[in-house]
Protein backbone atom coordinates (compact mmCIF):
# COMPACT_ATOMS: atom_id res chain seq x y z
CA UNK A 1 0.00 0.00 0.00
CA UNK A 2 1.42 3.25 -0.78
CA UNK A 3 2.02 6.25 1.88
CA UNK A 4 1.58 9.58 1.19
CA UNK A 5 4.22 11.88 2.63
CA UNK A 6 5.76 15.38 2.77
CA UNK A 7 9.13 16.45 3.29
CA UNK A 8 8.87 17.42 7.02
CA UNK A 9 13.02 18.35 7.26
CA UNK A 10 15.74 18.89 5.30
CA UNK A 11 18.94 19.03 6.75
CA UNK A 12 22.43 20.30 4.71
CA UNK A 13 25.45 20.31 6.41
CA UNK A 14 28.03 21.55 3.71
CA UNK A 15 31.34 19.84 5.20
CA UNK A 16 29.27 16.59 5.31
CA UNK A 17 29.30 14.02 2.69
CA UNK A 18 25.57 13.39 3.13
CA UNK A 19 22.55 15.23 4.10
CA UNK A 20 19.19 14.01 4.62
CA UNK A 21 15.94 14.42 3.86
CA UNK A 22 13.23 13.13 6.77
CA UNK A 23 9.74 12.68 5.17
CA UNK A 24 6.99 11.94 7.07
CA UNK A 25 3.31 10.75 7.14
CA UNK A 26 0.51 13.01 5.90
CA UNK A 27 -1.92 10.97 8.35
CA UNK A 28 0.06 9.48 10.89
CA UNK A 29 3.28 10.11 12.83
CA UNK A 30 6.01 7.63 11.01
CA UNK A 31 8.54 9.69 9.67
CA UNK A 32 12.14 8.24 8.13
CA UNK A 33 15.23 10.23 6.68
CA UNK A 34 17.06 9.69 3.32
CA UNK A 35 20.83 10.67 2.79
CA UNK A 36 21.09 12.85 -0.07
CA UNK A 37 24.14 14.16 -1.83
CA UNK A 38 24.82 18.02 -1.60
CA UNK A 39 23.50 19.22 -5.04
CA UNK A 40 20.27 17.64 -4.20
CA UNK A 41 19.91 18.70 -1.25
CA UNK A 42 20.45 22.48 -2.21
CA UNK A 43 18.25 21.73 -5.75
CA UNK A 44 15.14 20.54 -2.70
CA UNK A 45 16.04 24.16 -0.35
CA UNK A 46 16.13 26.07 -4.04
CA UNK A 47 12.91 24.61 -5.21
CA UNK A 48 10.99 24.73 -1.43
CA UNK A 49 11.82 28.16 -1.38
CA UNK A 50 11.04 29.10 -4.77
CA UNK A 51 14.37 30.38 -5.49
CA UNK A 52 15.12 30.76 -9.55
CA UNK A 53 18.19 30.54 -10.45
CA UNK A 54 19.61 32.88 -13.27
CA UNK A 55 20.45 29.62 -15.68
CA UNK A 56 18.12 26.66 -15.00
CA UNK A 57 19.70 24.05 -13.00
CA UNK A 58 19.71 20.21 -14.20
CA UNK A 59 16.30 19.85 -12.19
CA UNK A 60 15.30 22.89 -13.80
CA UNK A 61 16.06 21.24 -17.43
CA UNK A 62 13.74 17.98 -16.83
CA UNK A 63 10.86 20.22 -15.88
CA UNK A 64 11.71 22.35 -19.09
CA UNK A 65 11.67 18.65 -21.06
CA UNK A 66 8.44 17.28 -19.51
CA UNK A 67 6.60 20.88 -20.71
CA UNK A 68 7.88 20.61 -23.73
CA UNK A 69 6.63 17.02 -24.17
CA UNK A 70 3.58 17.71 -22.46
CA UNK A 71 3.96 15.30 -20.15
CA UNK A 72 2.87 15.64 -16.73
CA UNK A 73 5.00 14.02 -12.90
CA UNK A 74 1.39 13.18 -11.34
CA UNK A 75 3.68 11.40 -8.29
CA UNK A 76 6.57 10.55 -6.55
CA UNK A 77 6.90 6.78 -5.66
CA UNK A 78 9.43 5.35 -3.25
CA UNK A 79 8.91 1.55 -3.50
CA UNK A 80 11.98 -0.41 -2.52
CA UNK A 81 14.75 0.00 0.11
CA UNK A 82 17.36 -2.83 -0.41
CA UNK A 83 20.47 -2.46 1.50
CA UNK A 84 19.92 0.50 2.75
CA UNK A 85 19.09 2.10 -0.85
CA UNK A 86 15.80 3.75 -1.58
CA UNK A 87 14.64 3.07 -4.84
CA UNK A 88 12.29 5.79 -6.14
CA UNK A 89 10.17 5.86 -10.00
CA UNK A 90 8.60 8.70 -11.22
CA UNK A 91 5.19 8.31 -12.27
CA UNK A 92 4.19 10.21 -15.91
CA UNK A 93 1.53 10.84 -17.77
CA UNK A 94 2.09 11.63 -21.37
CA UNK A 95 -0.58 11.26 -24.37
CA UNK A 96 -2.83 9.35 -21.95
CA UNK A 97 -0.68 6.87 -21.02
CA UNK A 98 1.29 6.38 -17.48
CA UNK A 99 4.87 5.97 -17.66
CA UNK A 100 7.04 4.92 -14.70
CA UNK A 101 10.62 6.29 -14.72
CA UNK A 102 13.31 4.79 -12.37
CA UNK A 103 15.00 7.13 -10.08
CA UNK A 104 16.83 8.36 -6.94
CA UNK A 105 14.39 9.76 -4.31
CA UNK A 106 17.13 12.93 -3.89
CA UNK A 107 16.33 13.33 -7.67
CA UNK A 108 12.82 12.71 -7.74
CA UNK A 109 12.07 14.94 -4.61
CA UNK A 110 14.14 17.87 -5.93
CA UNK A 111 11.78 17.61 -9.52
CA UNK A 112 8.87 17.23 -7.52
CA UNK A 113 9.14 20.12 -5.06
CA UNK A 114 8.68 23.20 -7.41
CA UNK A 115 5.29 21.33 -8.33
CA UNK A 116 3.68 20.09 -5.40
CA UNK A 117 3.69 17.12 -6.90
CA UNK A 118 2.46 14.27 -4.38
CA UNK A 119 5.11 11.63 -2.59
CA UNK A 120 4.24 7.94 -1.75
CA UNK A 121 6.39 5.59 0.12
CA UNK A 122 5.53 1.90 0.07
CA UNK A 123 4.32 1.16 3.97
CA UNK A 124 6.85 -1.63 4.12
CA UNK A 125 9.47 0.75 3.47
CA UNK A 126 8.38 2.79 5.68
CA UNK A 127 8.00 0.10 8.28
CA UNK A 128 11.56 -1.02 7.58
CA UNK A 129 13.41 2.12 7.13
CA UNK A 130 10.95 3.39 10.63
CA UNK A 131 12.82 0.83 12.40
CA UNK A 132 16.08 1.50 11.37
CA UNK A 133 15.72 4.88 13.00
CA UNK A 134 13.75 3.96 15.88
CA UNK A 135 16.38 1.15 16.96
CA UNK A 136 18.36 4.06 18.18
CA UNK A 137 17.86 6.98 20.73
CA UNK A 138 16.35 10.18 18.74
CA UNK A 139 14.99 8.75 15.18
CA UNK A 140 16.34 10.77 13.45
CA UNK A 141 19.37 11.11 10.86
CA UNK A 142 22.08 10.49 13.51
CA UNK A 143 21.26 6.73 13.17
CA UNK A 144 22.53 6.74 9.33
CA UNK A 145 25.86 6.00 8.14
CA UNK A 146 28.40 9.12 7.52
CA UNK A 147 25.89 11.18 10.09
CA UNK A 148 28.30 13.78 11.93
CA UNK A 149 26.41 15.03 14.88
CA UNK A 150 29.35 18.35 15.32
CA UNK A 151 26.98 20.90 13.05
CA UNK A 152 28.71 24.05 12.50
CA UNK A 153 27.44 27.19 11.20
CA UNK A 154 28.06 26.88 7.91
CA UNK A 155 25.23 23.85 8.04
CA UNK A 156 21.20 24.64 7.54
CA UNK A 157 18.10 22.69 8.30
CA UNK A 158 14.89 23.57 6.82
CA UNK A 159 12.07 22.29 8.81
Amino acid sequence: MLVPVNISRLLIREMADSQFVTLQEVEGSRSFPIAIGLNEAFAIERRMNGTVPPRPQTHDLLDSILASMDAKLVRIEIHDLDAGTFHARLVLEHEGRSITVDSRPSDALALGVASDTPVFVEDAVIEEAGSVASSSDGGGPSESPGFDEDLDEDDSEFQ
